[in-house]
């Protein structure tokens, strides 16, 4: 491994004119957010990477919470999970790269089975998605009889193939409402049930699951930011604990967030999300400013999350000249898992 990346390193030198005139209308749109220094280590990369999904046929898609240079560097296709494998689903391409984690590249897979689905670190896991299996869900069934399931879509096939429908954070309280049900089993996420159960009448009975991100923000240090700075919007993704919604002036999924920072005639906003974020509102609404949530250390260091933070430049170029890690799962389940995901899409 070590000789082929000092192979590719010594191509990329010789090459080094043709990389900063191809890379360099990229990196003019996000110089405000990567510095120089860093973008001559990602160029050859992105370089390389383009070239090579053309060559093979392959989309790229990048999560909101993905790093500027694969966001901005080599995507295709950039959105919340769902949308991502949408958008991937309606291409003639014949290789997926899901820059996110496992559950999304499984949600790929189930839209788009005849590609080839890529994963660049099968350990990019998340602690919501693991929180819950199919199991628990065939146990809460038989403990509510006729009660409806509504799931996250990040959750895995394995919840999914249990699951009634699924619901992202957007339209998780219409999605409810739809059920035509007084009581709903909401998984796995238990702020977002909350969240949900506050907007609606019906009866929603949730699971314990939790984002290791959005659980972390502590509101004592998110309000002494609003004290000391007058005006600043508190913004947040309904993932978030009750108190720290509370306080919110808006609340949404990621896409949601972005629109309403860009749209908004606020200034400053105190954004309670995966920070990654933060470079795509800077890029739309350079003349904001934009302040990190604290997490419970007073730091945003633990609001980072380290799954998402394990797609990088180098596993990314690894797996597709190899043509893996790659998403498989059995045809059995496959069909049971994707129903519920086209009866949400039909219901939107």
């Amino acid at each position: 491994m070590t000789i082929l990346f000092q192979v590719d390193k010594f191509l990329f030198m010789d090459i080094s004119a043709e990389i900063k005139k191809v890379t360099d209308p990229i990196y003019q749109k996000i110089s405000n957010t990567v510095p120089e220094i860093e973008w001559t280590t990602h160029a050859p990369y992105i370089y390389k990477i383009n070239k090579l999904k053309k060559k093979k046929n392959a989309v790229i898609l990048a999560h909101n919470y993905q790093t500027p240079e694969i966001y901005h560097g080599i995507s295709d296709f950039s959105a919340d999970s769902l949308a991502l494998a949408v958008e991937a689903a309606k291409t003639e391409a014949d290789i997926i790269v899901m820059c996110g984690v496992h559950f999304m590249a499984e949600t790929a897979k189930l839209m788009s089975p005849d590609k080839k689905v890529l994963l660049p670190d099968m350990s990019a896991g998340c602690s919501l998605s693991s929180s819950i299996t199919g199991e628990d869900v065939r146990k809460l069934k038989k403990q509510y009889p006729g009660v409806p399931v509504v799931s996250y879509v990040n959750t895995s096939a394995d919840v999914k193939a249990e699951t009634d429908v699924c619901c992202t954070s957007a339209n998780a309280v219409k999605i409810v409402n739809s059920m035509n049900s007084k009581k709903v089993i909401f998984l796995p996420d238990d702020y977002l049930a909350k969240y949900v159960a506050s907007q609606t009448d019906v009866e929603i009975i949730s699971w314990k699951g939790t984002c290791e991100v959005h659980e972390q923000f502590n509101d004592e240090e998110i309000n002494e930011i609003r004290k000391n700075n007058p005006g600043i919007k508190i913004i947040a993704h309904p993932e978030c604990p009750e108190e720290i919604l509370r306080h919110a002036e808006h609340i949404g999924s990621t896409s949601s967030l972005l629109k309403y920072t860009e749209n908004s005639g606020s200034s400053s906003f105190i954004v309670a999300t995966e920070p990654h974020i933060i470079h795509q509102m800077k890029k739309r609404a350079p003349q904001k400013e934009f302040i990190i949530a604290p997490g419970n250390d007073g730091s945003c260091s633990c609001s980072k999350c380290p799954f998402m933070e394990l797609n990088t430049m180098e596993k990314l170029l690894h797996c597709l000249e190899n043509n893996t890690p790659s998403i498989y799962m059995d045809s059995v389940l496959m069909k049971s898992a994707k129903k519920p995901l086209i009866k949400m899409l039909e219901m939107s």
